[in-house]
């Protein structure tokens, strides 16, 4: 009963962390960023862009756990 709460827990977190990474912003333009105005490389990311941050590497953590704990074998 547990692994199955835990599974799909595991499945549930893997969607949410997909659509947290496809949220992001992108951080640049490619190469051609490179030879354009180079000021924009260095500006601080936004709060709401930190926020967002934090959040897909807690799902990250827990996608991981979950992972590690079924592959595992522990819980049966």
């Amino acid at each position: 009963m547990l692994t199955s709460i835990l599974s799909w827990v595991w499945i549930g977190s893997g969607l949410i962390l997909i659509l947290l990474v496809l949220l992001h912003s992108p951080k640049g333009d490619g190469m051609g960023g490179l030879a354009a105005s180079g000021s924009s490389m260095f500006t601080s990311a936004s709060s709401a862009e930190s926020t967002l941050n934090r959040i897909t590497w807690t799902f990250l953590a827990i996608f991981l756990t979950l992972a590690v704990i079924l592959s595992a074998g522990w819980l049966s």
